[in-house]
């Protein structure tokens, strides 16, 4: 029971029920809202986001009730777009100028029905710039109200894809939006310009400093405009001016950092914030001389102490006065594990007096004798400013690494320092703390960012480059620095890196505490800056808004007479025309001689696709270019097109939807391809109504017209479905056909069989090379057509062959041969014929070259090829070391060149095809510019027919390119692709005598068949030269797969040829390396050689041992040298002499490998053995000797020892070792061997964890664990570690140590520095 409102007891049910009832009320009353909201009429608004403000503008919809008012509308709208209300406008757009257009009150009670929407239409919007100011967006206005902790947040704020101070540590990031706006605090901030932090945060101090501002406003600059990019006193007063004055959130640092002599590279060096302190007053103390202000740095930031040495026998007191603009105080005491704990307790170090007594005995002058003395500071007089520095950066002679200070240290808000003095001063000598600079991050780099009180409200603000924000005295204590816990020796690893560095502190005096000068109070010159400043900002503003609303966009056109397209850029307001903005148009393309204005148009292209989007109407060109464009946007998914027509052509009008179809006519009859021409047609259209379209435009019947898509490449498609659409068909934005309509017989063949299939097939495959042909080439002396007549008569080529001379001196002319050659080749090709009727399956490879000839130029070539190796013989009998001699010395060349052998599919992927070509009649002009010669016709091989490019499988298990059977035979094609080349003339500077070829070929070609075609240009066997392919840059890499094809290459591509033995199959070519274990460069390269599969080790010695002769100068026997494994710098697994390549040893094109010279008998027999390299180490002189190999019979642990104590020595029980890290040679720091290195590792064996030594050419080192390490000097261990630093750079090794080099900060009075000057 409970009391009710009469305080009578009710049942606790009746409550219950009383309670649910209502609640049944109140639902059923929203559910009737919602009803009658339901009936409402809705209103639908699209509304277009036509501003700048984002990268992306949006488009928004919504439907409301008729009865919605505009305010409620108003923030609807900023809601979905995420702007803040009130920072925006909302203007008609239903095709209607909004320049025009008087935005909607969005304060206004009255319903959207009573502002004019319509009920049942579309109501279209545009969303646009408030009074000239772009929208703020709504997470930018939500930080700056927000008091949390956004607002308090002091630390460096982290950014993404910005430049920040240094790699670890980066600054706060600003969109170009939010720079314009000035924070809400009142102050600006500047411009981080890459790593200028240190400079922001000392230059915002002296902003917030009164006495500073107002001594420097007083100075005034009389000297001229040129002089006062170099004033720095000047530069100072344009910032401080802008700084004060400016609307902006941030201003840039430039031109003061141009006043100091600095270029762009020094914004991309960090310095210490109190090192540019010291730097900044000495150049202004120079530039201020003979001013009033000449002695303003001293007035305010000098001050004088006492060094002074004290004599304890007789009193002596010996001193000199010395200045100072900071004091700097130590974190930690040297030798010391626990740091001062706060500022007071560094200051009573830092004038506590220390005793000088036995080896550092001071000589008194007095006693005449060296006696024990005191030597200590003492402060004379404290500056007005007084500048502490917190030296937290520090050095480790342990780890030999500079190193940061994180431990905590307190500062006083107010720090009275008469403490400190021993001179009586009436005066107070009370300071109150208002800036803090602080430092986030390590000794390596980081961030800086200041903390300071303004002297006008008493509130702390943190000034983070362009981020200027109000702290508490809360976030101040947070830059002390330290941790939350203790964590004993190493509690500064553990403390946060953000903490104070340097304090500044003003004297409280009242009467020398001066406030900041008013407006009114400025001298005149000020006011003068003030205006020109405001003046500048106005301008730059107008024109960022110029900027803002301008569209710009790609413009292209091609020239009416040229014919050539022509690229730009088109900017244009978005307030302007579109008949305005074809006017610009047609001014930036420079056409008016070409063609009229009124002959032009813009309209939307695509040029990716080639696509012309759509075209404007003539209504549409008092619209402005911002409504056509949607706005203005940093980039387009659209390009524009200024295109042009005669005066009797009317413009096409391209509708949104359409596509472009370029068509190709094909004539069958001249076999030639036509230059394209446009049509536009639709995806729903019927392959027959698309025929009747371009029957229109190319005037041919479309009853008996083939219309062949080009869909991709190699992809030829033949519409015959007439029912079927374009869509269906895969048809795109743009589009390639080809038609043919005649009344030939072509028609009823097999599309794949066709003479319209073949002429297209070959048109999309042939491509253009340019040959480099060897200087002294023999075959460079004749020209040779491969094209010929019909009649097949392989003596009447079109031309004539020059005549070669033999090397015997004899004169024969090349068709001669080819004549000759011509019958032997019959013969044979009949007997490959009559062994084939017999069934015979076994053809040999050689037979099958001849098996599918059946053009003349199969013929011409095929003798041309005879020919040639004929020719080669009688040049390789008749001075056969003159062409080893040649072969040697293209050798030399390509390794001077470091010309790697790289396989071409590493490169690019092959395209097999089972595509076959031959020669027709008559000849073809294509599109691409070949001649009629330049194509052939080509068929289906019936043999290959649903079968890939042939291969030969055990070339292709072996991994060589061979293009030579077992028996040595050349393998050479089946399949006779498109070839024909033809002296060029090559540009000069290509090279004096160089000769050139001019190739057509079919790029399904193999690189075997191709190497063929071009013996005859090069004068011997394919098999005695190389293909190189030359890249962009000039790089040539070795193309080495025969069975691969021409695919990869491209129209304009370059080839070199030089001469040198190609491989035969099972052949690998190999670069022998010597090792040199113990030079300072181990790996030396000597020379290529060739190694075969199934010839074993000691095989390929013998054939080394005269090239290593003749070509290195070393005289070796078999037994004196070894080959071992390499794997990039590292040697591995010796190869004994009974091994056998292939089998016992993998090997692979270009591979490499060691060659050791021996000192002695080859102590490697056995696989089971284990060959490491061994080095001591002496700790008590800290050097290392030479490399001795170890031979080991086992991987154990123990007979390493043995070993290692055999050869030094060291008896067993005192031998320690540790594996070396790295690529070898493994160098290390004598520095820090002794400590770094795994010494003595738990292990009985070598092959397991931490080890791994699995395989010979692991590097041991051992030492003597009695040996002691010899103490150094801080000079001998400075020395040393410079000596060793440069042996390990030199080497190319890791340097542990390698501080990043830093320039000396400069600020150089008299312009830029000379860059000779400045060279290290």
């Amino acid at each position: 029971m409970v009391p009710n409102e009469e305080n009578q007891l009710v049942p606790k049910e009746d409550m219950f029920w009383s309670c649910r009832q209502s609640l049944f009320d109140e639902m059923k009353k929203k559910f009737s809202q919602i009803e009658s909201a339901a009936d409402e009429p809705r209103v639908l608004c699209i509304i277009q986001d036509t501003t700048n403000s984002k990268t992306v503008n949006e488009r928004i919809t919504l439907n409301l009730p008729a009865s919605t008012p505009l305010r409620r509308l108003f923030e609807d709208v900023a809601s979905k777009v995420g702007y803040v209300n009130g920072t925006f406008d909302l203007v008609w757009g239903n095709g209607i100028n909004v320049a025009d257009m008087t935005p909607l009150d969005q304060t206004s009670d009255k319903s959207i029905l009573e502002a004019g929407f319509e009920v049942g239409k579309k109501n279209f919007l545009h969303l646009t710039d408030k009074d000239g100011e772009q929208p703020h967006l709504m997470s930018e206005e939500s930080g700056t109200t927000d008091d949390g902790n956004q607002e308090r947040f002091i630390g460096p704020l982290p950014r993404e894809g910005s430049v920040g101070c240094t790699n670890d540590y980066v600054c706060q990031n600003y969109s170009y939006s939010s720079i314009l706006s000035k924070s809400e605090t009142g102050y600006v901030g500047l411009v981080n310009q890459a790593m200028t932090c240190y400079l922001n945060s000392l230059l915002q101090t002296l902003f917030m400093t009164p006495e500073f501002r107002n001594a420097l406003y007083k100075w005034e600059f009389e000297e001229s405009e040129e002089e006062a990019v170099m004033s720095i006193p000047y530069q100072l007063q344009r910032l401080f001016v802008l700084l004060q004055t400016s609307k902006k959130r941030a201003i840039e640092t430039t031109d003061v950092t141009r006043s100091f002599g600095w270029d762009s590279s020094e914004a991309w060096q960090q310095h210490d914030v109190q090192e540019l302190c010291r730097v900044m007053f000495d150049a202004l103390e120079q530039k201020w001389k003979q001013t009033e202000q000449a002695d303003l740095i001293n007035q305010l930031y000098q001050g004088k102490l006492k060094d002074y040495v004290r004599c304890l026998e007789c009193g002596y007191e010996g001193w000199r006065i010395d200045t100072y603009l900071d004091i700097p105080l130590v974190i930690r005491p040297y030798g010391s594990n626990q740091a001062f704990a706060s500022v007071e307790e560094a200051l009573h170090a830092f004038i506590q007096p220390e005793i000088l007594d036995g080896p550092n005995q001071y000589f008194c002058e007095r006693c005449k004798k060296k006696c024990d003395a005191r030597k200590g500071l003492r402060f004379l007089h404290f500056p007005y400013l007084l500048t502490l520095q917190l030296k937290r950066f520090d050095f480790d002679y342990t780890t030999m690494h500079r190193i940061k200070l994180n431990d905590r240290m307190t500062f006083p808000e107010e720090l009275d320092m008469s403490t400190f003095i021993d001179v009586e001063d009436e005066n107070s000598l009370l300071y109150e703390l208002f800036s803090v600079m602080v430092h986030s991050g390590s000794a390596a780099g980081g961030h800086y960012y200041a903390c300071i009180k303004s002297f006008n409200d008493e509130q702390w603000y943190s000034f983070n480059d362009q981020h200027v924000s109000k702290i508490t005295q809360e976030d101040i204590k947070k830059t002390y620095g330290g941790s939350s816990g203790s964590r004993g020796y190493y509690s500064s690893a553990f403390a946060s890196s953000t903490n104070a560095y340097m304090l500044i502190y003003r004297l409280k005096d009242p009467t020398r505490n001066a406030k900041f000068l008013e407006v009114n109070e400025y001298p005149e010159h000020i006011k003068q800056l003030v205006r020109k400043e405001k003046e500048l900002e106005e301008q730059e503003k107008k024109q960022r808004e110029i900027e803002r609303n301008t569209c710009k966009i790609k413009l292209f056109c091609m020239h009416p007479v040229k014919q050539i397209m022509m690229e730009n850029k088109l900017e244009v307001h978005k307030d302007k025309t579109l008949k305005e903005a074809v006017e610009i148009a047609y001014k930036i393309m420079d056409i008016e001689e070409a063609v009229p204005l009124d002959c032009c148009r813009l309209v939307k292209y695509d040029e990716f696709h080639d696509y012309l989007e759509r075209s404007f109407e003539e209504e549409e060109e008092d619209i402005p270019m911002g409504l056509l464009l949607g706005g203005v946007k940093s980039t387009y998914m659209f390009d524009l097109l200024l295109e042009t027509r005669t005066p009797d052509q009317v413009f096409q009008c391209y509708k949104p939807g359409e596509v472009m179809v370029k068509v190709h006519v094909v004539d069958l009859k001249t076999e030639s391809v036509a230059p394209s021409i446009s049509v536009r047609a639709y995806l729903n259209q019927t392959v027959t109504e698309f025929k009747q379209l371009i029957s229109k435009a190319v005037r041919l019947p479309a009853e008996t017209m083939r219309v062949i898509l080009e869909r991709c490449y190699n992809d030829l498609r033949l519409l015959n479905v007439g029912n079927k659409t374009l869509k269906a068909e895969g048809f795109f934005r743009s589009n390639k056909v080809f038609v043919e309509s005649s009344e030939s017989l072509d028609r009823q063949m097999a599309y794949t069989d066709s003479h319209l299939w073949k002429l297209l097939d070959r048109h999309a495959n042939t491509i253009r090379l340019y040959v480099s042909l060897p200087e002294q080439s023999p075959g460079s002396q004749f020209k040779r057509t491969v094209n010929q007549k019909a009649s097949g008569d392989s003596g009447n080529l079109d031309e004539a062959c020059a005549r070669v001379k033999g090397p015997l001196g004899n004169m024969r002319s090349v068709e001669a041969i080819l004549e000759e050659s011509t019958e032997k080749l019959k013969s044979l090709s009949l007997q490959q014929e009559q062994e084939g009727d017999n069934g015979d399956s076994s053809k040999s490879t050689e037979a099958s070259d001849f098996e599918n000839i059946e053009s003349p130029l199969n013929e011409v070539d095929s003798l041309a090829s005879a020919e040639n190796r004929e020719l080669e013989n009688q040049i390789q009998i008749s001075d056969p070391e003159n062409f080893q001699s040649e072969e040697r010395s293209d050798s030399d060349v390509n390794n001077d060149r470091s010309t790697s052998s790289v396989d071409s599919d590493i490169l690019s992927s092959s395209h097999s095809s089972d595509t076959l070509c031959n020669v027709d009649n008559a000849p073809i002009p294509l599109a691409n510019g070949l001649d009629s010669h330049s194509i052939t016709s080509s068929r289906r091989s019936k043999a290959n027919e649903g079968k890939k490019e042939t291969w030969d499988t055990a070339e292709e298990d072996s991994g060589t390119d061979s293009e030579y059977d077992e028996s040595g035979k050349s393998t050479g094609e089946a399949q006779y692709m498109y070839f024909k080349a033809e002296p060029y003339a090559a540009d000069e500077g290509s090279g004096e005598g160089q000769k050139w070829l001019l190739v057509h070929v079919d790029k399904r070609i193999t690189l075997s068949a191709f190497k063929q075609h071009l013996e005859p240009f090069v004068g011997v066997l394919s098999s005695h030269f190389k293909v190189f392919r030359v890249y962009a840059s000039n790089q040539e890499f070795e193309s080495v797969r025969l069975n691969e094809t021409l695919s990869s290459f491209s129209d304009d591509n370059k080839i070199t040829i030089r001469l040198g033995r190609a491989l035969k199959k099972g052949e690998y070519r190999v670069k022998v390396y010597q090792l040199l274990i113990n030079e300072p460069e181990p790996c030396k390269f000597l020379l290529d050689a060739v190694f075969a599969k199934g010839m074993t080790v000691r095989q390929s010695k013998e054939e080394l041992l005269p090239q290593l002769r003749e070509q290195c100068g070393l005289d070796l026997t078999i037994d004196r040298f070894r080959l071992r494994k390499k794997t990039w710098k590292n040697p591995g697994t010796v190869f004994l002499d009974y091994h056998v390549y292939e089998e016992d040893i993998n090997i692979s094109s270009n591979w490499e490998v060691f060659l050791e010279i021996l000192d002695g008998a080859e102590k490697m027999k056995s696989m089971s053995q284990l060959a490491v390299l061994s080095r001591r180490w002496r700790p008590s002189e800290m050097k290392l000797d030479s490399f001795q190999e170890v031979v080991l019979e086992s991987s154990s642990v123990d007979e390493l020892k043995e070993k290692l104590s055999e050869i030094s020595g060291i008896p067993l029980e005192y031998i320690e070792f540790a594996k070396g890290r790295g690529t070898f040679p493994c160098d290390i720091s004598v520095l820090e061997i002794h400590q770094d290195l795994d010494w003595n590792p738990k292990v009985s064996t070598l092959n397991v964890w931490p080890l791994y030594i699995c395989d010979d050419g692991a590097v041991i080192f051992y030492r003597d664990k009695t040996e002691e390490l010899i103490e150094l000097t801080d000079e001998q261990r400075n020395e040393l570690m410079k000596k060793e630093s440069s042996r390990l750079q030199k080497t190319g090794h890791r340097v542990t140590y390698s501080p990043r080099k830093e320039k000396a900060l400069k600020i150089y009075l008299d312009g830029a520095p000379n860059k000779e000057s400045t060279q290290d």
